[in-house]
């Protein structure tokens, strides 16, 4: 049974669950210009998962983006398409080593191979790429973890993540009736989809799996990376999604994502059993010296493979024009079972149809029985040996104190904070996100579950957790499977889900799995990992495997931790119900209580912990799921607590123990602990730093009776073992165990601890100046200080009644990525809301004379190749007629704009912000020089974080009656400063009450200090209206936080009281402003 599931799970790659029947908002005509329409239907949820990390430890960069796009391909190819939501990523390196940062558990002495990236540049770099990919997709990362290890084993052998691993997972949806692929039939057109072929990733599938990483010729893995881009993905994907959009009149009948083995690989099993002939002439080529082997060999990036009929090819022809995603016809399907690859110049179809071409005698280098190369493989027998672990008892130092311990622990990549990783990265886009990785005021990366809504216009959505425990899997193969199964699901614990039972998993295996032993190792975590699942009553559907997690160093073979990723993902009944780590009682004025809910059986085991690798160990006694039925017990008393809204916070046990978890919730709510524990026998260190499974939950007292209740009905242990004190950063936290105290220490000097790590690794990828002013201001930090000038719950309506509503156009170039949110904000209000390309404006199907307001959404137009927004305002400023156009529109008077981050970008160069007037504009047949340009950001990397505005007092329609507000909002940029043609603009901007929107610090004052102000502008410019105050244009995304939900933190007070967010109301006036100016 072990075996089959084990051969089943690493051939599917893609999981499903049944979903919900929400209202989704797309285009009437997805094929041209067209209005957005509601439509009700059936989404089900989906997940994949991949890794990359062969090529993401020659070429980090580049390995990482290509992971990243190639799991993106996985989702949006599922059944007949699937929609992309939200991805998450994970990083196994090995011992940093940094120059000027020594943790002490790395050993300096030990080599590594030049052939592949050091452990840190693999860190930094495989982060900055599949960042970078996903920032400019559009595709937000909302869950992951990292983690570094190397050390030699009491058998001598060194282990380490010589070979890294670079992890990609992906959250989406299937509509109901595209579950299914079509079978191919005789005479259906063979489409390939996106970039052209290119000479690059030749041979990367049989690079990656060589038995020991090294032993290939340098160049050759080089050669077998591929390279990235974003954009083509993107427009890829917007292809795809169109076609879904028409319903039952979708014309992909079957797709099929291009990876490993290039085209002759996709196009083979995209046409079983049915067979095809491909013409190599069809295909469109990057260089023309392609050869016929590289074409149908090369993994070339950013492509996928359909099926569609005759009757469709014109309009998918249209759609690719409307995306500008190159569409190539390569071939027909036939009914001889047989794949050919012709290269003949005269590419007659009919000999194929017809089978005549089999007497012509022409050889061709393709000429295939699918069934012999897909249908009758042999059946492979592994004959595999066990080779015991060799392992040794835990040996601390004798005068090893808590604070001592904390003082490693709390630096350890695994434990320590991963701000390095999430402030680069895109959390907000599509507008979908309900919880991504950072909680509280202060935004702390701590969150144990992250979910996604389905729609905009829907609470219901998917919740999705990550396990993995490889550390343990060294002492112990199946502990190690079993404890990456439980913490999968007490992370997912802290989302209400529809049932234990409904949960799904994704299981991916990265192992040394040719070596001596380690196949055998595999095979048993594979087995104990089934058993788990069968007990926890939840099912694994999907995952992949790299099994040749080795390298050679100097003639060495160094093996990788055997690592399981487990992704649990379930049915989120309420996307509204989730419960985060940040201590809430003391922020509300009250006192938290703190429950214990301890499933360690009394045990404290060290090995395998964060505290044993600390101390280059890995001791012999386990932590483990040693009662799964009890796991599951646990998780539906506290589902049930959440379902009561009885749970203020919670934060499950992991690596660093009972102590970090503690810790971590103090952090995230600045809030102090007052703990005591007394219902364990053993020492301090063991009692606090062993990751036994459980997790702590903060209650208010009124609650403590039906909390205690309801876990004593499910027969679950709970013990109360303190309680959350007081707010703020020099906040105290104390420790007693069995009646000692074990630690007594002001917040903020673990604060430090816990963030040093992060902070060491951002000065390597970010201004230093920048990073450094960060760390330094922690201890100056508190809650901002919100405020509202008016009651959002109270309907803004217009004041004079509706003949039709107002129409706006939200245009797109391409690689925006934030259109959907806006119109879904826009649509929420009223608005008749129109999808418009510039290639539509181009085509001159409409024309901006057909609409009373114009939105830039934000993204990353031509990929900010030459900057942000310049390509897209040279297609508006350099053609004639679309430049007439758009100053037509900017001088009606009846006219609104609105533009966001690249849309904002887009506005100051168009002119249509500064003090450049419109008749200056109209008359003049020279460009101008803008008044306002966005530049790079101090910083000098992209930033995501949600901010801290001030609406200032300004002409903007937009803003009016909330001047005075102070609110929090997403902002997503890497050009972000506002610079000014001379001093004399920006002071009679400021004159003129044209800067519209500050960022202010955490007591409401407008700041130029990082990170409180992200980009540096000046005054803390975050937004700039038109001296008449109909044209804005702002960084931050309003049209990611309409929605309370998409709100990461909000204040106390706030949470009973407002159901409304606050930033809907811009939308509400701009709807407001056109019925009261309609022409």
């Amino acid at each position: 049974m072990a075996v089959f599931l084990f051969v089943h799970i690493l051939f599917f790659l893609c999981s499903a669950i049944e979903g919900y029947k929400v209202k989704h908002l797309r285009p009437s005509d997805s094929k041209e210009a067209s209005k957005f329409k509601v439509f009700e239907s059936k989404s089900h949820l989906i997940f994949t998962a991949e890794t990359h990390n062969f090529p993401t430890g020659v070429a980090p960069f580049s390995g990482a983006t290509t992971g990243t796009g190639g799991r993106i391909r996985d989702v949006h190819a599922v059944g007949r398409g699937g929609h992309c939501i939200a991805g998450t990523a994970g990083y196994c390196v090995g011992n940093l080593l940094m120059s000027d940062y020594e943790l002490p558990w790395e050993d300096p002495s030990l080599d590594y191979p030049g052939n592949f990236a050091s452990p840190l540049e693999v860190l930094i770099e495989a982060s900055n790429g599949a960042s970078d990919y996903g920032n400019k997709f559009g595709e937000p990362v909302i869950s992951g973890f990292a983690r570094s290890f190397g050390l030699l084993e009491p058998s001598g052998d060194r282990r380490e993540w010589i070979k890294p691993i670079m992890f990609s997972g992906g959250i989406g949806s299937l509509d109901e009736n595209m579950v299914k692929k079509l079978r191919p039939e005789k005479g259906m057109q063979v489409v390939k989809l996106g970039g052209p072929v290119y000479r690059i990733g030749v041979g990367g599938g049989s690079a990656s799996s060589i038995e020991v990483q090294g032993d290939n010729k340098s160049e050759l893995d080089f050669g077998a990376v591929q390279r990235g881009d974003a954009e083509m993905e993107q427009k890829l994907n917007r292809v795809i999604r169109a076609c879904l959009e028409r319903g039952s009149g979708n014309p992909i009948c079957s797709i099929h994502d291009q990876g490993a083995g290039g085209n002759g690989n996709v196009l083979k099993e995209l046409v079983e059993p049915s067979g095809a002939v491909i013409f190599t002439r069809k295909f469109q080529l990057g260089d023309p010296t392609i050869g016929t082997l590289e074409l149908w060999g090369a993994e070339y990036q950013e492509s996928d493979a359909m099926l569609c009929c005759d009757d469709d090819v014109a309009l998918l022809k249209q759609i690719g024009d409307r995306e500008r995603c190159p569409i190539n016809f390569v071939g027909t399907v036939l009914d001889n079972g047989k794949v050919v690859l012709s290269e003949e110049e005269e590419m007659d179809v009919t000999q194929y149809l017809n089978g005549s071409y089999e007497q012509k005698n022409i050889r061709h280098p393709v000429d295939l029985e699918l069934e012999l190369v897909l249908g009758k493989m042999p059946q492979k027998v592994f004959h595999l040996d066990r080779k015991p672990a060799i392992v040794k008892s835990l040996s601390l130092p004798a005068d090893l104190t808590v604070k001592l311990a904390l003082g490693h622990v709390l630096r350890l990549p695994s434990v320590a904070s991963k701000r390095y990783l999430t402030n680069k990265v895109d959390r907000c886009v599509t507008g979908l996100i309900a919880q991504q990785q950072c909680v509280g005021p202060l935004h702390t990366p701590l969150a144990d579950v992250a979910v996604t809504a389905l729609t905009h216009f829907s609470s219901e959505g998917i919740a999705m957790a990550v396990g993995e425990q490889p550390i343990k899997g060294l002492v112990d193969a199946p502990v190690g499977a079993r404890m990456a199964v439980a913490e999968s699901i007490t992370n997912l614990v802290f989302a209400r889900i529809s049932d234990i039972q409904d949960v799904k998993c994704s299981g991916n295996w990265m192992w040394a799995a040719k070596l001596p032993g380690e196949g055998a190792a595999l095979y048993d975590a594979c087995t104990a990992m089934c058993k788990a699942m069968s007990e926890l009553g939840i099912a694994v559907d999907g995952g992949k495997d790299s099994l040749s997690m080795a390298a050679r160093v100097n003639g060495d073979i160094v093996k990788a931790p055997g690592a399981l990723v487990i992704s649990t993902y379930a049915p989120c009944p309420n996307i509204k119900q989730v419960v985060t780590p940040d201590l809430k009682g003391p922020s509300r004025g009250l006192t938290g209580i703190l429950l214990l809910v301890d499933l360690s059986g009394g045990k404290n085991r060290l090995g395998g912990t964060a505290l044993a690798q600390c101390f280059r160990q890995l001791g012999d006694d386990v932590p483990d799921l040693d009662q799964p039925c009890l796991l599951k017990q646990a998780f539906i008393a506290t589902q049930k607590l959440i379902r009561a809204s009885k749970v203020m916070a919670g934060h499950d046990i992991s690596d660093g123990g009972l102590i970090t978890c503690l810790l971590e919730m103090a952090f995230a709510g600045i809030s102090g602990i007052k703990i005591s524990i007394d219902h364990k026998e053993g020492k301090a260190l063991d009692i606090l730093f062993a990751e036994e499974l459980g997790w702590i939950l903060e209650v208010d007292s009124k609650d403590i009776d039906f909390t205690n209740t309801t876990f004593k009905a499910y027969d679950v242990p709970v013990y109360v073992i303190g309680e959350s004190t007081t707010f703020g950063i020099q906040s105290l936290v104390t420790v007693s165990v069995n009646g000692t105290l074990a630690l007594n220490s002001d917040l903020l000097s673990l604060y430090h601890m816990w963030e040093e790590t992060s902070y060491r690794l951002e000065l390597r990828q970010a201004n230093p100046d920048c990073v450094r002013r960060e760390f330094e201001s922690l201890g100056n930090r508190k809650a901002p200080a919100y405020r509202l000038t008016f009651d959002p719950q109270k309907s803004h309506g217009p004041a004079k009644p509706l003949s039709s509503s107002p129409r706006v156009a939200v245009i797109r170039e391409e690689g925006s990525n934030g259109d959907r949110e806006m119109a879904a904000s826009l649509f929420s209000v009223g608005f008749e809301v129109w999808d418009v390309t510039m290639q539509d404006l181009l085509n001159k199907q409409v024309t901006s004379d057909d609409f009373q307001g114009i939105i830039f959404p934000g993204g990353f137009s031509y990929a900010d190749v030459l900057g942000s927004a310049k390509g897209w305002a040279a297609s508006l400023l350099f053609h004639p007629s679309l430049r007439n156009q758009f100053q037509a529109f900017l001088n009606r008077t009846n006219t609104f704009s609105l533009g966001v981050c690249n849309g904002c970008q887009l506005m100051s160069l168009l002119g249509w912000i500064g003090l450049k007037s419109q008749e200056e504009s109209a008359a003049s047949k020279e460009l101008l020089v803008p008044d306002v340009v966005l530049e790079h950001n101090l910083s000098e990397r992209f930033e995501c974080r949600f901010s801290t505005v001030r609406i200032e007092r300004s002409p903007s329609v937009m803003l009016q009656g909330m001047e005075g507000c102070i609110l929090g909002v997403w902002i997503a940029h890497g050009e972000g400063r506002f610079t000014f043609r001379n001093e004399n603009v920006l002071a009679s901007l400021d004159q003129k009450c044209c800067l519209a929107i500050k960022y202010v610090d955490d007591d409401g004052k407008p700041t130029q200090t990082y990170p409180l102000n992200p980009n540096g502008s000046p005054c803390g410019i975050a937004g700039i209206c038109s001296e008449d105050g109909r044209h804005l244009a702002m960084m931050p995304h309003p049209e990611r936080c309409t929605q309370l939900w998409q709100w990461p933190w909000m204040p106390a007070s706030w949470y009973n009281k407002y159901t409304v967010s606050p930033w809907l109301r811009v939308f509400e006036n701009a709807f407001n402003w056109c019925v009261m100016n309609t022409s």
